[in-house]
């Protein structure tokens, strides 16, 4: 992990769901510093999402602070109290405007927060506060992850090099419209805020948007960008040069924090990459993506190493693509065709898709024959641990 200048993180035990470990984080900015982010579409969204955003929206954003444990969704106006409060006590204690904070929570919907952990830990945080802290940080935020998510990126802009770091956590409830996931990456370039944004909006929508475990939308998904300026080195426009060259690195960051989501995806034994091309547009591509990667004869199949090719089929073709010619369609498991011509591939055979099926990671590839439109989803098997975890989880 590379420390980002002006980015500061400290992480405690509170207490708040595990004993013993740490599970809260907080975040500060140095003055100056931009900050974007982009938040789950569930319309049962969090309390801290609803607070994160109003105080987003008013700028000069100078500390995040994070919980595990305790998603504080499903509950009403006395979440949004206690999310509130958590501002509160952070803003009295660092010295800064109540809305200068975004709060943060993840795990058991359906739980009031207490907020009495916080006030008895961020003091504590505030002392630990260091720019080494990342390490730390991805640990503490994780759930049923059973890793932490970290990755760091330099790039070489006008005047210097700069550097990019992010974090993230996640293993179940994944899926689009940010897709339960927390990613927090900074940057010691200096950026307007509204670029920030702009670069976090593509950096998000090529990789987060684009990962799903079990088809469930988190009521807390969020991802922030920040950037500090401490370098020295500024990216004023998107479109230029510079502003390209770190939009990649972040897009990477965010790509590869998206990829150990999945890898690390509840009970998950394979890493599947499903790529639909020749499709008439772009979200038609993504449908038929979904469809085969949510679907649990498909996941299953995966799991078991079964060439079940049929079940690929059929996912296809109830996607919902108007007009579809399924005589057109192609099918690939890694390089072996298993369907053409509406059928089998004649030079199937089942010695050649088990060969593919037991690998760790499986390529699947679609082409519709429509159009030149092409998406890829990242996706996991279904197994038995997956529902085990899940019938668990507040046990």
């Amino acid at each position: 992990m590379t420390a980002i200048k002006g980015i500061r993180l400290a992480s405690a035990a509170a207490g708040i769901r595990y004993a013993g470990r740490n599970d809260l984080v907080l975040v500060e900015l140095a003055e100056g510093s931009t900050c974007a982010a982009v938040f789950t579409r569930n319309a049962f969204c969090a309390a801290p999402v609803t607070v994160a955003r109003e105080h987003l929206a008013a700028g000069a954003v100078r500390y995040l602070l994070i919980n595990s444990g305790n998603a504080n969704a499903g509950t009403g106006e006395a979440g949004l109290r206690a999310a509130r409060e958590t501002c509160r006590l952070l803003a009295g204690m660092a010295g800064c405007a109540l809305n200068q904070v975004l709060p943060f929570s993840t795990g058991v919907i359906g739980q009031d927060l207490p907020v009495d952990p916080f006030a008895q830990s961020v003091p504590t945080l505030m002392q630990g506060l260091a720019e080494d802290g990342w390490d730390a940080a991805s640990r503490a935020i994780m759930t049923t992850d059973t890793v932490p998510k970290r990755v760091s990126r330099r790039v070489d802009i006008t005047g210097g090099t700069v550097q990019v770091t992010g974090i993230a956590k996640g293993s179940g409830m994944i899926r689009p419209d940010m897709a339960t996931m927390l990613a927090y990456v900074a940057t010691d370039a200096g950026v307007p805020a509204d670029v920030l944004q702009t670069m976090l909006n593509g950096a998000v929508e090529a990789s987060f948007n684009r990962i799903t475990v079990d088809g469930d939308t988190s009521t807390n998904d969020a991802c922030v960008l920040m950037a500090s300026g401490a370098s020295g080195c500024a990216v004023d426009a998107l479109d230029s040069a510079d502003g390209q060259a770190l939009a990649a690195a972040v897009g990477d960051v965010c790509r590869e924090l998206a990829e150990m989501i999945i890898r690390d995806g509840e009970g998950a034994t394979k890493l599947v990459r499903i790529r639909v091309e020749g499709a008439a547009r772009p979200d038609e591509a993504l449908a038929v993506a979904y469809t085969v990667a949510h679907s649990p004869l498909v996941k299953t199949a995966l799991f078991a190493s079964d060439p079940n090719w049929g079940r690929i089929l059929a996912a296809v073709g109830r996607a919902g693509v108007a007009g579809l010619d399924v005589d057109r369609v192609r099918i690939w498991l890694g390089d072996v065709c298993i369907v053409s011509d509406g059928g089998r591939a004649p030079g199937y055979t089942e010695e050649a898709g088990q060969a593919v099926m037991d690998s760790s990671e499986i390529p699947v590839r679609i082409d519709l024959g429509r159009g030149d439109s092409a998406e890829t989803v990242l996706t996991c098997d279904l197994s038995y641990d997956y529902v085990k975890i899940n019938a668990e989880y507040r046990s």
